[in-house]
């Protein structure tokens, strides 16, 4: 299966992540834009771009990323895991002048959770920034993104050992995830 423009439906080798990932980033989830849900149907949580706490992220190209979120949400005291697709970037359509991290998490949840702590375990690259003629064509790509996502997680060299994922596969696979739920 192949999405817009020819695009793979899944990326990376069967076997996990290859280097440089999996990548980390963590931190707590500040306001963006407030785009994805209003505009584009596509909640995002926002974290810092921060050189001196993620220093790798200098030198990250701009584009797509997927791989695993975890939340600590109070009043709950464990973290829990979730697959997720990001930007890393200016997002091009909307014309930005500040590089952002925006992480699209495949659950539905019934509220928002500014402030809750996040941590991410980035396992690949999906594709890069661009620009779009139209608001639908940049949804058509982020859900396509999604489904990407969705594909690549589902072999268990990216599935979580020992770890349940919510709305994912997990505890079966090979991927050592330990740092997502490891108490703050």
């Amino acid at each position: 299966m192949s999405g817009p423009n020819g695009r793979p439906s899944i990326v990376g080798q069967d076997a996990g992540p290859e280097a440089p990932y999996p990548l980390t980033m963590e931190g707590k989830v500040i306001s963006g834009f407030g785009r994805g849900s209003k505009e584009l149907g596509i909640p995002t949580a926002n974290l810092p771009v921060d050189e001196k706490a993620t220093p790798w992220i200098t030198d990250a190209k701009s584009g797509v990323y997927f791989g695993y979120a975890s939340l600590l949400t109070p009043p709950a005291t464990d973290f829990k895991v979730y697959p997720m697709v990001m930007s890393i970037g200016y997002n091009p359509f909307y014309k930005n002048t500040v590089r952002s991290a925006e992480v699209h998490i495949l659950h539905s949840f019934a509220q928002d959770f500014y402030d809750a702590h996040m941590r991410l375990l980035i396992t690949g690259f999906i594709r890069e920034e661009k620009d779009y003629k139209s608001l639908e064509a940049l949804v058509e790509d982020i859900n396509f993104d999604c489904t990407v996502t969705r594909n690549s997680l589902d072999r268990k060299g990216w599935r979580p050992k020992a770890v349940e994922v919510v709305d994912g596969k997990g505890g079966d696979g090979e991927l050592d995830v330990a740092w997502l739920v490891k108490p703050l």
